[in-house]
């Protein structure tokens, strides 16, 4: 009886999200990592509501699902870049629609003074190995509100002027919502990490992350970028203070063992195992990094070694997901061993790693880089402290990297610093931390992911059939208060071809050759063709009021090819003449 309350609590609190995706509970499972089951105070472990907590599990637990049974798993691979990335951004767009569904669901849900607001989001750039084209998939990105009607109108006005007000800056913001009383609370989104391994098929990594914050990031314009991250156990860089000793990631590796050793006594550095990015394209910029660590005989991680979960890791993507297994532990010999986090990531995952430090007792030490890849890592950090708008920066940058600079190479630095600069990222200080990117120091979280397939660093399952309808899925929501696995069985209510349709944009149906001429058209097709350009093409959207003008010469055609752009046209327009008081709000230029 306990159990069927428990799924019944579970149905009745998520079902709007449930509802909009034909699914049904079948059963929940809660496995607590940390925190006591019987206290109730732990049975919420965030600083949301009990309900909220439960969509947002859900919300991560659907987007998984949704992903791995309709973002096409597995289809490119073998095939060749321009191929395999028509794969990942179909992926990219099941993703980001099913999360941004749930999320709009569970916004009518919310206190009326409440919004979520989207403050970085991944999928706007290639990453390191990618070509222009791999990268700008659908993302939900900065600036997206989810709340009732009046408080997103309110919201989206302000953050309009954000991005295109230069006198309009992050306190005037705050100062705005505060006149309104409106709580409006940050949140960093990937939502499907490792793209590339879920579209050629690999057997672990890909999943959908979600941080949540009681407040917005100070953070005033879409942003992606790289930052470099050095995460240890905090115990480690207290104890070397002790000796004076800075310990961050510009500290030479041999000195961050000698603070291990001193930290975990007896430890051989064999058995510091370190987990960085790897690939002769990263070489330029943490290849120096590499062989610190490897000078000072620490271990580099690599598809060799098996960690304690037992599964063996990767190290061509997932900075994120690696987090969560730093720390130490001792084998059947009774030797310690410690793993740790170095190198670089995409800002997203950086912010979101960042902000597990508190939560997991972690030292992440962060630094801004720039898009290119060729030079150090710390020659690259400084050169980003230089003013981009100084007659003298070129100068300046060559003297830092040492190297004659062609003038693309100079423009790129420029263009990296402005960005980062506009978007608020603090660039002044020899590191970062999560306080940095977030206006009131004192903050809360809630760490939510959501496993597609198996995670090698956690253990935690991928989504399994347990029947010919029925899938489980699982969730891990991590706080300050607690830390709990939660695995779903949900079943499809629709036919597998059905439930396809359910779960993909309409945009993206109409693009890949659905009739949308003859298709029964609704009011809310407006709504959701509105979000998916959000989705799709956010760069090529501007703001009149209650009007959006769309800009074709604005879409790159790295996001939506010339073919699809034409084609997209054609839709929309046709929505335009044929029911023109639904799309109204439509300009298209």
């Amino acid at each position: 009886m306990k159990q069927k309350n428990l799924i019944s609590q579970w149905a009745f609190d998520t079902r709007p999200i449930l509802g909009r995706l034909h699914l049904w509970l079948e059963d929940v499972r809660i496995e607590w990592m940390r925190g006591n089951p019987e206290d109730k105070v732990l049975d919420t472990i965030s600083f949301t509501d009990d309900r909220t907590e439960k969509m947002l599990a859900m919300t991560l637990a659907v987007t998984a699902l949704g992903t791995r049974l309709f973002g096409h798993f597995g289809k490119g691979a073998g095939l060749e870049k321009k191929h395999l990335n028509v794969i990942k951004k179909d992926a990219d767009a099941i993703s980001a629609y099913a999360m941004s569904e749930s999320l709009w669901y569970l916004s009518r849900t919310l206190p009326e003074n409440h919004a979520i607001m989207v403050c970085l989001g991944e999928g706007l750039m290639p990453k390191g190995g990618e070509t222009a084209e791999m990268g700008a998939n659908p993302l939900l990105g900065f600036g997206r509100i989810y709340a009732r009607p009046q408080v997103a109108k309110f919201l989206e006005d302000c953050v309009l002027k954000l991005i295109n007000d230069p006198g309009y800056v992050w306190d005037d913001f705050r100062r705005a919502t505060a006149k309104k009383d409106i709580t409006v609370w940050g949140a960093a989104i990937d939502t499907l990490e490792n793209t590339s391994r879920f579209a050629k098929g690999e057997e672990t990594g890909p999943m959908t992350i979600l941080h949540l914050f009681d407040q917005p990031l100070a953070i005033c314009d879409q942003y992606e970028g790289y930052i470099a991250n050095l995460v240890i156990p905090k115990k480690i860089v207290d104890r070397a203070a002790e000796d004076s000793v800075l310990i961050d990631f510009f500290t030479p590796r041999h000195l961050v063992v000698k603070a291990i050793q001193k930290t975990y006594p007896g430890i051989q550095p064999c058995n510091i195992h370190v987990w960085t990015l790897t690939g002769e394209n990263r070489s330029p910029r943490i290849g120096l990094i590499w062989d610190q660590w490897k000078n000072a005989g620490a271990h580099l991680v690599d598809e060799a070694w098996t960690l304690p979960s037992g599964f063996t890791p990767f190290t061509d993507s997932g900075t994120y997901a690696p987090t969560l297994a730093v720390g130490d532990w001792k084998d059947e010999n009774q030797d310690t061993h410690l793993f740790i986090v170095d190198g670089y990531a995409a800002s997203a995952e950086a912010i979101q790693a960042a902000s597990l430090a508190p939560i997991l007792d972690l030292s992440v030490s962060l630094a801004v880089l720039s898009s290119k890849f060729r030079f150090a890592a710390h020659m690259d950090a400084a050169a980003m402290k230089l003013d981009a708008d100084s007659s003298a920066f070129a100068g300046l940058l060559q003297k830092i990297i040492n190297h004659d600079l062609d003038p693309d190479t100079v423009a790129t630095y420029r263009e990296s610093i402005q960005l980062a600069k506009k978007a608020g990222i603090p660039l002044d200080k020899r590191t970062i931390s999560a306080d940095d990117l977030i206006s009131e120091k004192k903050w809360q979280s809630l760490a939510g992911a959501g496993y597609m397939l198996p995670d090698p660093y956690t253990g935690a399952p991928g989504v399994t059939q347990i029947s010919e309808d029925t899938y489980e899925v699982t969730v891990r929501l991590t706080s300050a208060r607690g830390d709990k696995r939660i695995t779903f069985a949900l079943r499809l209510l629709e036919s597998f071809e059905e439930s396809k349709l359910v779960f993909s944009p309409l945009l993206n149906r109409f693009l890949k050759g659905e009739d949308f001429l003859h298709r029964a058209v609704k009011i809310s097709d407006s709504g959701r063709i509105r979000n998916e350009l959000q989705t799709l093409c956010s760069d090529a959207l501007t703001y009149f009021g209650n009007t959006v003008e769309l800009e074709f010469d604005k879409i790159s055609r790295a996001t939506i090819s010339p073919e699809n752009q034409e084609k997209l046209r054609q839709i929309l327009t046709w929505y335009k003449e044929n029911y023109p008081i639904w799309f109204e709000w439509l300009e298209i230029r």
